[in-house]
Parts: structure tokens; sequence; C-alpha cells
């Protein structure tokens, strides 16, 4: 069906929504080429898009549509389906109650129980009590740290895992089949909806205060902590109290505010979302600033050091806290043999290199936790014990009782970190320098190459296709090999062979280059953006920063040559 088709077929319908029809009649041809052209597609998040009228619009159809087809792929995997149930959470964005509701309503009228979340909760307690229920999936209503005309919807399996490819491939396949997704049966006010909250808060919050190893350390520090308007106020604030941290909500952040217009950003891997807190920071000589993004699952770090406030990358974050988990379990003589570490293919390889020094086997996966999720359901199978998983991107999981990255529980092991080190005279700055001293510098970064709409999109291709079928070369460094991850084969230009790879097919390449320097090149899986990232180690921070900058320079020089 073509976008003029599908907007004749909205502009008929006499149902429409009021708000969206109003919508729809001030849009340009322009605008509703791109509301309509395409439908929303599951990415690395799930569904993510902008709020409007429209087929790649997030709106009451379109999430009763995904319900739908994700309650019928649901009904298809087992007989017990329905009475299993859903759990079902939002957070503080526009529309994320109303969505929840829907999709409450919807899986009600296919005969499923549901376990709804009164009020906003962070997405990792989602995951929680997806197991905690013994429930057949779950629904996140959540944009995480996009802007905020922004929402999206992501689904989890049985074991509280947000969909791999296999599974979301059959939920797709049945959206698919729904033709008119304007009269979708839905349930108010059925007995199948059952309104959860605080008795799964305090469920949730015991399991996770299991992950602390040393009890009993000094606390006498200052934290400032801001959520960001988002889920986070939950229970950051109330689990570092209740363990006995001193802690200082910055008040003007704290409220669930869905324009987020107390802060510049809600992503926590940007400096500016800092700012406020910073600023609180340094008048109550706070020595932490810690910040998750709006629905909770990830958490950013600034320390302070010699008067300043450092921010700490996610690579840094995983590194410190992998090393403390890992030297301490060590000392507890609770290290398992047989224990597993998991990273993606655009992480640092520095906890790597940590986690095999301790006997840890390190797997590598896909960006998206989903996928380190999986690897914990093996673990569940024999194959092994999980330990510890972190993506770059600020997330990392330590106890599997949850299986998406838990931002509650890297606060916990942060602060922990924190107050180890300064038992012993230092901040977590001179902590990060001496696993430096020990095992190398490396230094990551990030090119985000915003490019939007149908146009930006076709450009994003065009540029993967260049990398993909293209033999570069560069001027400062050597290729040794190319991973083709959507062709499904490695590139070994020393050895002049080619093998298979053991992921997913998906739409990324990545070049290893002498001394163990690596890039990377993805369309992010939730945003208009290609994503290029950076991996370098040097003989000290300044080596290190000079590698990372010519690296950087010279891909970009190439991405700018391709139109």
């Amino acid at each position: 069906m073509s976008y003029i088709d599908k907007v004749k077929l909205w502009k008929e319908n006499e149902n429409l929504d009021s708000n969206l029809r109003k919508e729809l009649e001030a849009m340009t041809d322009k605008e509703l080429e791109e509301a309509f052209a395409v439908d929303l597609e599951f990415g690395t998040g799930g569904l993510r898009g902008i709020l409007g009228a429209g087929t790649n619009r997030m709106n009451i159809y379109i999430v009763a549509k995904a319900t739908l087809g994700f309650g019928r792929y649901l009904l298809s995997q087992s007989d017990v389906a329905g009475a299993r149930g859903v759990a079902i959470a939002h957070d503080n964005r526009h529309q994320s109650k109303e969505f929840a509701r829907i999709s409450a309503e919807v899986l009600a009228s296919l005969g499923f129980r549901v376990f709804l979340f009164e009020e906003l909760r962070p997405t990792p307690e989602l995951s929680f009590a997806v197991r905690h229920f013994n429930c057949i999936g779950g629904i996140m209503i959540t944009a995480s740290h996009n802007p905020k005309e922004y929402n999206g919807y992501k689904i989890y399996d049985e074991t509280g895992c947000q969909l791999v490819p296999k599974d979301a491939d059959k939920v797709i396949a049945e959206i698919n089949k729904i033709d008119n997704y304007f009269n979708i049966e839905t349930s108010k006010n059925h007995e199948l909806i059952h309104y959860i909250g605080k008795e799964v808060d305090e469920v949730y919050i015991n399991e996770i205060k299991k992950i602390i190893l040393r009890p009993n350390l000094k606390k006498d520090f200052k934290l400032v902590y801001t959520p960001l308007h988002g889920t986070g106020q939950v229970f950051a604030p109330q689990v570092l109290q209740n363990v006995g941290y001193d802690v200082y909500p910055l008040a003007c952040q704290m409220t669930n505010d869905p324009d987020f217009s107390g802060v510049k950003t809600s992503n926590p891997e940007n400096k500016e979302a800092y700012d406020e807190a910073i600023e609180y920071a340094k008048e109550i000589g706070a020595k932490i600033v810690l910040a998750t993004d709006p629905d909770a699952d990830r958490l950013g770090i600034a320390v302070e050091h010699n008067g300043e406030y450092v921010l700490f990358t996610g690579n840094q974050t995983a590194a410190l806290v992998l090393d403390y988990i890992l030297k301490t379990r060590k000392e507890l003589n609770t290290l398992p043999e047989d224990g597993y570490v998991f990273t993606t293919n655009v992480s640092s390889t520095l906890p790597s290199a940590i986690a095999e020094k301790y006997g840890m086997k390190v797997e590598i996966t896909l960006t998206g936790f989903k996928f380190i999720g999986e690897k914990a359901r093996e673990m569940e199978k024999g194959k092994g014990t999980y330990v510890f998983g972190f993506e770059e991107s600020y997330g990392c999981l330590i106890s599997d009782c949850v299986r998406d990255k838990d931002s509650i529980q890297a606060i916990l092991m942060l602060c922990e970190t924190a107050a180890y080190y300064r038992e012993k005279g230092m901040d977590l700055v001179d902590a990060l320098n001496a696993v430096y001293e020990e095992y190398g510098y490396y230094k990551e970064g990030i090119t985000n190459i915003g490019l939007k709409g149908l146009e930006g999109a076709a450009k994003i291709q065009r540029i993967m296709n260049f990398f993909r079928s293209t033999d570069i070369s560069l001027k400062n460094f050597k290729i040794l090999a190319k991973d083709d991850v959507k062709l499904g084969f490695k590139t070994d230009y020393v050895a002049d062979t080619t093998s298979k790879i053991d992921l997913p097919s998906s739409n990324v390449i990545k070049y290893y280059l002498n001394d163990n320097m690596w890039f990377v090149l993805r369309p992010s899986g939730t945003e208009p953006k290609l994503k290029v990232y950076y991996g370098v180690n040097g003989k000290d921070h300044a080596d290190a920063d000079s590698k990372l900058d010519a690296l950087s320079k010279e891909v970009l020089s190439i991405v700018e040559l391709i139109k």
C-alpha cells in the first residue's frame, strides 16, 4: 500500500482519534510522506518513534497493533500463555501511561492475565516482574533517552529478556497480518487486569541488594543523584539511603516531567546532562554525581578529583566495577571457575582483558542487551555461571535476576567500589588510573552522524554499502581484518582468508587494526543516525588520546567523501 493510500485510509476513518485527526489535517505533503511511507520497525530497542499520526509514528493504533501481534505470537508459543500472563510498565513520557493501558486492554481481550504497574517504573523492574510472576512475556513503554517528542515499546520473553531477532521476526510476521488496526478489540476494566506496585518493589529491592560484597565499608561521603526526570526516582535514592549512603537527590530533576524541562538532555552519555547536578555537588561537597536515564536502565557518573568533576564513559565504569567485583570475589573465594563475562562488539576490550586475568571466559555479542540476556539464559542450562555483562552505552548487569541493563544494581556496585577505594585513600579516578597502569591505557570514542528522514536512511545505507564493498586503507593504521556481520563472514587480510562469524546477521562492519585497535560502523537501532565507534590503546593517556584522534579523523574523512 502506498503512503497516499495509507493517508486516505486514516482520513476516511470516522472514529479516528480527534487529536490525531487535527494533526493529520495540518500536515504538509512531505510530513505525510515521512509519517506514512514506512512502518515503524523493531530495532535494538523494539519500537521507537516520534509521537503522532502515521504508520511511522508512535500512537494508540500502532501500539494496539503491535500488542495484538505480540499477543498472538505468545499464544502460539504456549497453551498456557494466557494464564501465565504479561507484565507491563511505563516511563514518564507523553502518552506512556495511555499506551500501557491500551496494551493491557488488548491483551485482556485475548484472554491474558495482565500485571500492570499502577505508576511509572524502571525498565529493569519490568524485566524482574516478568520473572517474578512467571509471565510468558512483558511490555515496557519507553523511549529511554530520546527527545521528548519520542516514545517506544519494548517486548520481553518469558525470561525477562528483550526478544532476540529470530523471535522478534515472528512477532513482526503476526503484526503484518493485521490489516485493520483501527478496530482492535479491547477489554476495559477487565478482571484479568491486575494492578501491581509496591509489593513487587520490595521483592526487587531485596533481590538486587544481594549483589553487595562488602556491606561494612564506611560510607562517609556525599552523593548527588538525578533521574533526569525519569523512573530512577522510584528507587535509587531510597535504595542508597537504605544501605547507608548519604545521598542528595537533585530536587529540580526529581519530577515526572515528560518534557524534560529541567535538563538540557536526558542522555547520561552527554556531558550537558550533568550541568545542574555538578553545580549542586559543588555546593554540598559531594564526591560523586549519579545520573540515570529516563527508564533507569543506564547509569552515568561524574567523580570529584582534585577539585574538578570527571565524567566517566560507560566503558570506564564497566572496567572499574568489573575489576572490583572480580578482585573482591577472588578474595572472598566466591569467584566461580566456570564464570562468564559478556560484552558487545562495539565495547572496550579492557574489561575483557580484566576478565581473562581472573580466569573468566569472555563472550562477545551484538549491540543490544537482549543478546547478553540470551547468553544468561544459556548459563541456566549448565553452560557456565553468569558473572557480569555490559555494553559501552552505559548499561551493565551484575545479578541475572534481571535480564536487561539495571542502573539500580550499577549504582549499588559503583558506590561500593567508591567506598572500597576511599578507605585506601583513593577516589575513582585514582582507581581507574591504577587499572590502566596494570592493563594498558585503553581509550574509546564514538561519532554520531545524524541523518534524519528517508533521505538520511538512504545515505546511511550508501555509506554502509561503500564500506561493505570497498577495500579501504588507512595512512596511520594497518587493517588486519574485517567483520561483515550482515553477510556473516570475516575477511583476514593478513592470511588472505575468509571465515564465518558466529553472530546473528546485523548491519554492522568491524575493522581490526594493528596493536589491538579497531573501529565499527553501525546504523543506530533507535535513532536516525550512523554510529562510528573506535577503540585504541597506548603507552599512556597522551599516546592513547593521540591515536584515538588520528583514527577518528581518518575514518570520518572516508565517510565524508560518500555522498
